[in-house]
């Protein structure tokens, strides 16, 4: 039985999905079981088509295209926030790790995430191996902290009255 040399990830990287969408960031989550790509306007048309546009407005790699799935089904999943919510997936090709595979993805709302792709075990396991220190892409987040540091290093009592509102007093 041959067995696949397991290819080295990061904690986040950049994946395509072929012609509709090249470098696009992910996220690599092995606490999550699923994989989940951000998707909006999804509907089901009164003939059963599953209909849904790849990332949103706002994202460099929406394009507004609609998709249109016969083959998809649904999964109950709890939200971050304990809520069980119902998410339709669906399959498409990706190229990960230079390495081309057919992956099941939940289609959700991720505009508010700093990554529009989320991969899970069920996708890399056996697969590939990831390496917590290697950070294939900048947070935005990080470069945003390294700013707000600078900005706080440069004037402590002008930064805290930029940011924080003096709370009002009872009377």
């Amino acid at each position: 039985m041959a067995t696949l040399e397991r290819i080295v990830i990061g904690r986040n990287t950049r994946i395509d999905f072929g012609k509709r969408a090249a470098g696009v960031p992910a996220k690599i989550d092995t606490g999550a079981d699923g994989s989940a790509v951000w998707a909006s306007n999804i509907r089901v048309d009164k003939n059963g088509v599953l209909k849904f546009s790849l990332f949103g407005e706002g994202s460099p790699h929406y394009n507004g295209k609609v998709f249109r799935r016969t083959d998809y089904s649904v999964a109950m999943v709890k939200s971050a926030s304990g809520h069980e919510i119902i998410k339709y997936r669906t399959h498409f090709t990706i190229r990960l790790g230079g390495r081309k595979m057919k992956v099941l993805f939940g289609l959700s709302d991720r505009s508010n995430h700093t990554y529009p792709v989320l991969i899970g075990r069920r996708t890399l396991q056996g697969k590939f191996v990831v390496d917590v220190g290697v950070n294939e892409i900048e947070s935005p987040k990080r470069l945003q902290t390294a700013n707000l540091n600078k900005e706080l290093a440069k004037n402590p009592h002008k930064f805290y009255k930029k940011y924080h509102k003096p709370k009002e007093e009872a009377s």
